[in-house]
Order: structure tokens, then C-alpha cells, then sequence
């Protein structure tokens, strides 16, 4: 009521439904919003074997009804392994059109270097998010620029960029979660617009944006067969691809590639692969 309610010009028709089959029919895209959360008591396998069961019926219901171009973008967490399983369950559409969301940490990433540095969150460029969207994430600010200059040299303080940052955008929904009771909600919608967006309309050719995508062929040593967040363009095609040519420290390899085995885990425990 409330959108019909807000007279927007491009809403059509709103079709409410409890039927994957009626809501993924046609679908240009879709947005999937719904898991089950960790309750208490409640150990990391249960949660993904729980999320197995619900995914396996999205992505079921997607490679029967949906267009085979669909671009499905996966909020509800684990975001990494459950879009992975809805691809797995989704054999007719092509991988590269799933992906999870990791926006929202970008978003994060981004918010916290305006408030540290007192600059417009336009002014900073191409900070990448790698891997998992967990504590395990690591925000790389190595290629990032602010006002074009690179962002280790407009902050000079590598100390907190390698700690306190890192820390701070991994845990920001665990301590929005601390603080309002409830997990993120409107800064989540606002970065699935922004992913959706992009995936639509592309990049700038001077910008990279970060998205969980299948890992298979990336250039960073990341294993295959994952949804794994990488530095991503997307040209007005609609079509992403990865950022290539990008130096990574020893620093970086570590976060990278502990992201990664924590995705091997949960492929594990979800897929039993």
C-alpha cells in the first residue's frame, strides 16, 4: 500500500506473492533479501544448512521461470555461500549472472575514510573489498585515491588503516546489530540500489566497484568455484569483469586468502563440495 501509496512513475504493477514460481516469472533481476539468521545456540553448519534448503528453492525456481539474462543479487547472509547455492541449484543460468552483495562494506569502507579525513565520500575512489562478506573481509585501500592522490599518502597513519579501519568496516554490522537490536536496513537497501545500479548502467572507466562473483578465472589466486568479492567494472553492457594488473602485498595475500579458506569452509558445510 504504502508504494502504491508513494506514486512512484515507474512502479507498473506490484504482484504480492508466497510463490517463488509467480514472483521469479520473467525476472530482468532479482533481489534476494531473505534468510534465515543465526539464532542463539545455533553453530555456523546449521546456519548454512538451514540457508542451503531456502536457496536451493530460489535458484530452483529462477532456472525454471526466470530469463536466462536474470541478474540475481544476494543480500541475506551468509550472502557469499548462499548466492553460490542458488547458482549451484540454477544450472541453465550462466554463473556470472549471480552475485553476492558487498556494497554495503564498500559503503562502510567509504564513510569511514570521509569521517576520518573530513572529505565528501565522492572525493574517495577505488577502495576494493576482497572475499568474504564476514569479519574475514578485507578492505584494501592500496589503490584507493582521495582527491586523486593515493589514500595511504592523504592519510598517513598506516597503523589504523591496517587495524582499527579494517576492523571497524568488518564488525560495522555486528555493532549497528549492538546498538539498534535489529541488523542494517536501510544503508543495506541503499547499497543493493547501488549494486543493482551498477550492474545495469556500469562503472566509470576510472572506477572499480566490488561485488562477490564466481571466482572462476580471476586473476588473484582466489580458488574457483567460490563467491568471492572482487575490484570489478562493468561496462554499459551490463556485463562485469575483474580488475586486472593490481599489485598485492604479503599483507594483503594473508586477509585474501584467510577469506578465502573460510569460504571453502562454508562451500563445505552448505554443498558438502
Amino acid at each position: 500500500m504504502e508504494i502504491n501509496d508513494g506514486s512512484y512513475p515507474l512502479v507498473h504493477e506490484i504482484i504480492a506473492t508466497v510463490d517463488p514460481m509467480v514472483g521469479f516469472k520473467d525476472a530482468d533481476v532479482a533481489v534476494l533479501v531473505g534468510a534465515k539468521p543465526r539464532s542463539k545456540g545455533m553453530e555456523r553448519g546449521d546456519l548454512l544448512s538451514a540457508n542451503a534448503k531456502i536457496f536451493q528453492i530460489q535458484g530452483a525456481a529462477l532456472d525454471k521461470v526466470a530469463k536466462k539474462s536474470v541478474k540475481v543479487c544476494v543480500v541475506g547472509n551468509p550472502a557469499n555461500t548462499n548466492a553460490l547455492i542458488a547458482s549451484h541449484y540454477a544450472p541453465s543460468i550462466p554463473k556470472k549472472n549471480f552475485s553476492a552483495l558487498t556494497r554495503l562494506d564498500l559503503n562502510r569502507a567509504d564513510s569511514q575514510i570521509a569521517k576520518k579525513t573530513g572529505v565528501s565520500v565522492s572525493d574517495i575512489n577505488n577502495i576494493i573489498i576482497w572475499g568474504n562478506h564476514s569479519a574475514t573481509q578485507y578492505p584494501d585501500v592500496n589503490h584507493a585515491t582521495v582527491r586523486g592522490t593515493p589514500l595511504r599518502e592523504f592519510i598517513k597513519d598506516d597503523v589504523w588503516l591496517n587495524d582499527g579501519f579494517i576492523s571497524k568496516v568488518a564488525k560495522r554490522g555486528a555493532e549497528i546489530i549492538g546498538t539498534k537490536g535489529k541488523s542494517s536496513a536501510v544503508s543495506a537497501a541503499n547499497a543493493a540500489c547501488d549494486h543493482v545500479h551498477d550492474w545495469f548502467f556500469g562503472t566509470p572507466s576510472f572506477k572499480c566497484t566490488s561485488m562477490a562473483v564466481i571466482s572462476d578465472g580471476n586473476p588473484y589466486g582466489a580458488p574457483p568455484g567460490l563467491m568471492y568479492s572482487f575490484p570489478v567494472q562493468v561496462g554499459t553492457d551490463g556485463n562485469w569483469h575483474f580488475v586486472k594488473g593490481l599489485k598485492i602485498d604479503e599483507f594483503s595475500r594473508k586477509k585474501m586468502d584467510a577469506s578465502a579458506k573460510e569460504l571453502l569452509e562454508e562451500r563445505k558445510m552448505a554443498l558438502g563440495i
